[in-house]
């Protein structure tokens, strides 16, 4: 939040329990309890549009509470997507630090339809942190957004050619409607 102020942008840090922004239920792993962690039920963008509205940038610590307002961490990649499609967002751009999804031989593919991805985790292509990287941006996708983007925050200037360039640096996931 400071470094995006100290750029000239109005920024506000919330967590997914301001406003009731983030409802969880406790995820179980394999049936096992895995502590304080959690999987969104239900996003109330309520307090978004509130804050966009007053020219204020919110910065969302992925936080959520269940039923009984007991706090959860959850997967912050897993929140974006969910929040992209409750504000039924065009694109979804993951800043991450890795360059995108790679092929078997290693290389990023620049784009690839949403039904190609179960497959890819299947074979293992798709594996560890990048499944819920991928999972949440299906979400965002079955949810109404058209693209989803995974690319490396790494490079100066990724978002810029990303979305300027013919083929952008990272991995584009495309929907039905792309």
């Amino acid at each position: 939040v400071s470094m995006v102020n100290e750029l000239g942008v109005k920024a506000v840090g919330i967590s997914g329990k301001d406003g009731q922004l983030l409802r969880c239920d406790k995820k179980l792993s394999n049936g096992q309890d895995i502590g304080f962690v959690g999987d969104i039920k239900e996003v109330n963008p309520k307090i978004l549009f509130d804050l966009l509205e007053k020219d204020f940038l919110p910065i969302i610590c992925p936080i959520g509470f269940d039923d009984n307002c007991q706090s959860y961490n959850i997967n912050a990649d897993t929140v974006a997507a969910a929040v992209a499609a409750s504000v039924e967002a065009e694109k979804l751009i993951l800043l991450t630090d890795v360059e995108g999804i790679k092929d078997k031989d290693g290389n990023v593919i620049a784009e690839i339809h949403k039904n190609e991805i179960y497959e890819m985790i299947h074979d293992g292509s798709i594996s560890g942190g990048m499944i819920p990287k991928v999972l949440g941006c299906l979400e965002s996708i079955d949810g109404g957004v058209t693209g989803a983007h995974i690319i490396d925050g790494r490079i100066p200037h990724c978002l810029l050619l990303e979305i300027f360039t013919k083929t952008g640096i990272g991995t584009l996931i495309k929907s039905d409607k792309y």
